[in-house]
């Protein structure tokens, strides 16, 4: 078996799932904090439901998720359909239909991730900087968004290496084109089914062990820094 070099292919799908990752990350962290901090600083009727809603993808067979998001989001879709008509968008069956695949199987992941840093701040903190006349804007973000962040970061880690080996959802809901939407896990998957694509396969799985790897050990190294930073 010989690791390198990467043919084309693998090269496309590796790049490709970087990208997704990345962007499912960064589009879905602002939603993640907003939601992380409702379920952790209010309480509302509902919440419970909620919570619940926010876990689906968890328990939901990736296939399903992949599914929904076809019938909403594609062409014909509930959403899909104003998106691609009046707009010309269309995320079906592309790269970004896969972001929006990887965005919503870790979502939850960020969300309990982030609220657990949330509940761990201490709330006598932010207290006291109302009375001292701060704003609730100017509260959370010179107090609990400092304070959360190793949470945030363990969070968006997380979510990153969860959208790096989304599978179901994926190929439900954009299939597996190479070049356009056959990200790492896809790539493999196909290798699996070729005669003689066992190197290739070795190949890509070694690739995801090492980035994941990489993701864990560069969380874990900001997270520690950020806290002797807020110790200091």
């Amino acid at each position: 078996m010989t690791l390198f070099p990467l043919t084309e292919l693998e090269v496309n799908a590796l790049l490709l799932s970087l990208k997704v990752a990345f962007w499912s990350v960064l589009c879905s962290l602002p939603f993640g904090v907003a939601l992380a901090w409702v379920l952790s600083r209010l309480r509302f009727p509902g919440q419970s439901l909620l919570d619940c809603l926010l876990h689906l993808p968890l328990v939901l067979p990736p296939v399903v998720i992949g599914y929904l998001l076809l019938v909403g989001l594609g062409r014909n879709g509930v959403i899909g359909k104003i998106l691609y008509v009046y707009f010309g968008i269309s995320i079906a069956f592309t790269w970004k239909g896969a972001v929006a695949a990887s965005a919503v199987m870790a979502f939850p992941l960020l969300v309990h991730t982030v609220r657990l840093s949330l509940d761990a701040v201490d709330t006598r903190l932010e207290m006291a900087a109302r009375t001292l006349g701060a704003g609730p804007w100017r509260v959370f973000f010179t107090i609990t968004l400092p304070l959360a962040v190793p949470g945030i970061i363990a969070g968006m880690v997380l979510a990153f290496a969860r959208s790096l080996g989304e599978f179901g959802a994926t190929i439900t809901f954009v299939s597996n084109i190479p070049g356009q939407t056959q990200t790492l896990p896809l790539a493999l998957y196909t290798m699996t089914q070729v005669p003689k694509g066992e190197d290739a396969a070795m190949r890509l799985c070694f690739i995801a062990v090492v980035i994941a790897l990489l993701a864990l050990m560069g969380s874990e190294w900001l997270g520690r820094r950020f806290a002797r930073h807020i110790e200091g």
